[in-house]
């Protein structure tokens, strides 16, 4: 079952929060590991992951332009944390805390990545649930494609430089306001 073939329920999925989601992908973004958790969490199984684009689980409500930034920045060599919104295969979906980081080769080359995840707090959640809802409507307002991620992720941009801090400084200050380090 792809992605495709999924809709959304509107029904969360809430799971343990000693529970961390680990899978590793190559450079394209193709499952290459999926632990137990994850499987559990997500709902496919183990082969159905293996294999398969790490979109299989992007929830159709998540705006684009925070996977744009989230790739920009793994594939200039740094790590990433993002708060995404992620589909199971039943259609509920899950909120995860991501820690993203490229996998280096013997000779510092990017030879795939990784990702932990853990279960975020409600109170960053709901400010973020906000924020993609008005990214998502300003995706929405062009055709499907580039134009969606450059224009969400020019107001993304524009609302960080409004607020004075960098998408980092906005990831930690929801983090440390929610109590989640």
């Amino acid at each position: 079952m792809s992605r495709r073939e999924v809709t959304p329920t509107g029904r969360e999925k809430l799971w343990n929060d000693a529970d961390i989601i680990v899978s590793k992908t190559d450079l394209k973004g193709v499952i290459t590991y999926a632990n137990d958790v994850f499987v559990n969490v997500c709902g496919y199984s183990e082969a159905e992951l293996l294999g398969a684009p790490h979109s299989i689980i992007r929830h159709p409500s998540m705006p684009r332009c925070v996977f744009q930034y989230l790739w920009d920045t793994i594939e200039a060599r740094h790590e990433v944390f993002a708060y995404v919104k992620n589909m199971s295969k039943s259609g509920d979906h899950y909120w995860v805390f991501a820690h993203v980081t490229p996998t280096f080769g013997p000779r510092g080359e990017i030879i795939g990545y990784h990702s932990s995840r853990r279960v975020p707090d409600r109170k960053a959640v709901e400010t973020l649930e906000g924020i993609y809802q008005v990214l998502l409507a300003e995706e929405q307002k062009y055709p499907r494609g580039p134009e969606q991620v450059q224009a969400g992720l020019a107001l993304l941009v524009k609302t960080l430089q409004g607020a004075g801090v960098t998408y980092d400084e906005f990831i930690w200050a929801q983090t440390t306001e929610a109590g989640v380090v």
